[in-house]
């Protein structure tokens, strides 16, 4: 299955969805089973005919793109820094587990932006402020929003925030399962995608065409 999902020679290779992982690089305050759930959540993008990128950094965000590479899928990272070797050693950060590394050179801010810009829908995990700042980036351009429920603190934070807040959003969605919280925002990106889009995904259903058209 995974070597016909990616195939190259696909006129609508292009359309595949992006799902971006946001959470925590240091997740010493997120509970025993975060990084568990993290990869979980990498494998059942890739499962659910999805490609992750993350924002090319440790923590929760590693641990779902390592998640994604163990069911063959595709792993994309932004990166803050502007080379190869400035992401290593001034960044220190890995390379591990990501097939691509695109070196954005804008930092921590810019690279949040176009990382959140790069997704048809972000997932939220145990994170911290920068998580924060990339869940009000998505909810400002109006991306589909997975928030995975957990021992941490996260999810609560952004309810509070989402409370106190006084702007409706019809597109994010919570779930302690990573499974069903993809499949939610799998829907929630359908809805969004072009028509083109919509008549292949049609087709596929089906069984006119491959499923990952």
């Amino acid at each position: 299955m995974h070597e016909e999902q990616f195939n190259n020679d696909l006129k609508h290779n292009h359309l595949k969805v992006k799902i971006g992982v946001s959470g925590a690089a240091e997740t010493g305050h997120c509970g025993v089973d975060a990084l568990e759930k993290a990869k979980e959540l990498g494998r059942e993008i890739v499962r659910q005919g999805g490609i992750i990128v993350t924002g090319a950094t440790t923590g929760f965000p590693l641990w779902s793109a390592m998640g994604a590479k163990e069911e063959k899928g595709i792993s994309i990272g932004l990166s803050p820094a502007a080379s190869e070797q400035e992401h290593v050693t001034a960044y220190r950060l890995p390379l591990d587990y990501m097939d691509l590394v695109v070196y954005t050179g804008f930092g921590y801010p810019g690279r949040d932006l176009l990382f959140t810009r790069s997704c048809d829908a972000v997932l939220i995990g145990c994170g911290r402020i920068g998580t924060i700042h990339e869940f009000t980036i998505a909810f400002e351009d109006g991306k589909p929003i997975g928030i995975l429920e957990g021992e941490w603190d996260m999810d609560e934070e952004i309810k509070l925030i989402l409370e106190k807040g006084n702007r409706p959003n019809d597109k994010i969605v919570f779930d302690p399962d990573p499974k069903s919280l993809i499949k939610k925002v799998m829907e929630l990106v359908m809805k969004d995608k072009v028509e083109e889009y919509k008549l292949a995904a049609k087709a596929a259903a089906e069984g006119e065409l491959p499923a990952h058209l």
